[in-house]
């Protein structure tokens, strides 16, 4: 039987830090809640980025809510992917129960209801902050991997670029984007061509499919203006606490392509936009990817790429990433390997392939003396789960069994009033509401086309009308003086070439007739 008191130092000493922390749950040994080892989380890590692991229905989601609230009370901005549109509740008080009351008594913590000051964001035509980027904005190479085009396709596409910044051509949205490359495969090959090189027709034809797959998943709705700022998801309420952005993308499932294109624009801006900071003693925003699998299962191999090195490099910058899904192997091993804090609940098993995932998972956790980490992971209860992170050092604290404290806010959806209401107070719904329609790409292109088109036209008008025919010329003209015109000729050429012995008839056929 392990030592009770031994096992208490160890989690004191393990989760014990020099800088601002908050409190996450309390430890477990052999079933027993630990009120003197509780188990904390420290700010000045929450840029390793993170894992929140389990099995459906296991608290996941509410362990996300739990460690955002804490954020957001050290005045940490925080964004929130709402895949099943559960985390809106983040701005509703929450209420005591007496589930909620033991728990507590349990860990030997309060509970407060608090309500969180929130912005909703939406990629669609949901409530909420409109959010947009333009073409130009995602560049030649984001917009090629977004694609997923070839070589020779990134060459035409980076062509394309060049063009219209050559020329102060502005791609504003997808509808400049085809506007020019219909315009570069018809009026405007032979320019092109004369400046920048040959164009493969086939290219800009499977570049154009693949713009309108990207179109069928709603793109259109997110290029464009105006661009939201970045600076936006960055911000102080009143009272001192990080704004909560709750991201509204319920219906991302059936877009995971234009959710995996947003994922990468806002990581290519916060990478671009934030000057580096190294490490803080909080960080600046912290992020969290509810259903993180479908950020990654549509990613074609170049977008996956380039969504790891943002990640790996992106901590510099004060940013910290948290993923949330069922299966830690839903995370590519090169992303894993970059997380300082993991929270893994229950796994369930039941098939051959689950017992597997099981043992792949234990085996990323520290050796515990204390516990039998490929049984503890199945027998998990909602609400608890294995736990370990990188402290102030970047050393791994030890691995623990914790019984985690439940949202202060509400763990529900926000109702459709709440929701007006939220919205209508909101100062950036009315800045990001109204779309624009700048003159771009295809305005400028299409009077370019008819400018073309009058010119001409006016040309063909200016062409000198045929002086009026003569009486003679009339006459020959007639189809009867062109007839008789045709056999006088005719007799004449025979005549010549059977003087010269050319006829083309027999000696024969010369007696019968009588020639010469």
């Amino acid at each position: 039987m392990p030592d009770k008191n031994t096992f208490t130092d160890l989690i004191k000493s393990g989760y014990t830090f020099k800088g601002e922390c908050y409190t996450l749950g309390a430890a477990m040994l052999n079933g027993e809640v630990l009120k003197d080892a509780p188990v904390k989380l420290p700010l000045k890590t929450m840029n390793r980025h993170g894992l929140i692991a389990g099995a459906t229905g296991t608290g996941k989601t509410k362990t996300l809510q739990v460690i955002a609230e804490g954020l957001s009370d050290a005045s940490v901005p925080v964004l929130l992917m709402d895949i099943k549109g559960d985390l809106s509740g983040i701005a509703a008080e929450g209420k005591l129960n007496p589930i909620i009351e033991d728990r507590y008594g349990k860990m030997g913590l309060t509970y407060s209801p608090a309500a969180y000051p929130v912005e909703l964001l939406t990629l669609s035509n949901e409530k909420g902050v409109r959010l947009r980027a333009t073409v130009t904005e995602f560049g030649p190479i984001l917009i090629s991997k977004i694609l997923g085009l070839n070589d020779t396709q990134q060459g035409l596409v980076a062509m394309i670029f060049k063009y219209c910044d050559d020329h102060t051509i502005p791609l504003l949205d997808l509808k400049d984007f085809t506007k020019i490359l219909q315009y570069i495969s018809n009026e405007g090959k032979a320019e092109i061509e004369k400046e920048y090189g040959k164009i493969a027709s086939t290219s800009t034809g499977t570049i154009l499919r693949k713009v309108i797959e990207l179109q069928q998943q709603g793109a259109d709705l997110f290029f464009g203006e105006p661009s939201f700022e970045v600076d936006d998801l960055m911000r102080i309420s009143d009272d001192g606490r990080g704004v909560v952005s709750v991201m509204r993308v319920t219906d991302m499932q059936n877009r995971p392509k234009l959710f995996s294109t947003f994922m990468l624009q806002l990581l290519a801006e916060l990478y671009a936009v934030l000057p580096e900071e190294g490490d803080l003693d909080k960080p600046k925003l912290v992020l969290f990817i509810d259903e993180a699998h479908l950020v990654f299962q549509e990613a074609t191999s170049a977008l996956l790429q380039q969504i790891e090195t943002v990640i790996k490099l992106i901590r510099s910058k004060g940013v910290g990433i948290f993923f949330c899904t069922q299966n830690p192997q839903d995370i590519p091993a090169s992303v894993l390997s970059q997380l300082g804090l993991k929270v893994q609940h229950a796994l369930r098993a039941f098939t051959a392939a689950d017992r597997k995932t099981i043992k792949q998972a234990a085996e990323n956790y520290p050796e515990s003396e204390y516990y039998a980490v490929n049984e503890l992971i199945t027998q998990l209860g909602i609400g608890e789960a294995l736990i370990t992170l990188l402290n102030e050092k970047g050393i791994p604290t030890p691995l623990v069994h914790a019984m985690l404290g439940s949202p202060r806010s509400r763990m529900d959806v926000l109702s459709e009033i709440e929701i007006d209401s939220l919205t209508q107070k909101s100062k950036l719904v009315k800045k990001y509401e109204q779309s624009i329609d700048n003159e771009s790409a295809y305005e400028i292109l299409t009077a370019k086309l008819q400018e073309a088109g009058e010119k001409s036209a006016e040309e063909k008008n200016k062409k000198p009308s045929k002086p009026e025919p003569s009486v003679i010329e009339k006459v020959l003209d007639n189809p009867v003086s062109r007839q008789v015109q045709r056999t006088a000729a005719s007799i004449i050429t025979r005549s010549l070439l059977g003087a010269l012995g050319l006829g083309g008839r027999s000696s024969k056929s010369k007696k019968k007739t009588g020639w010469f």
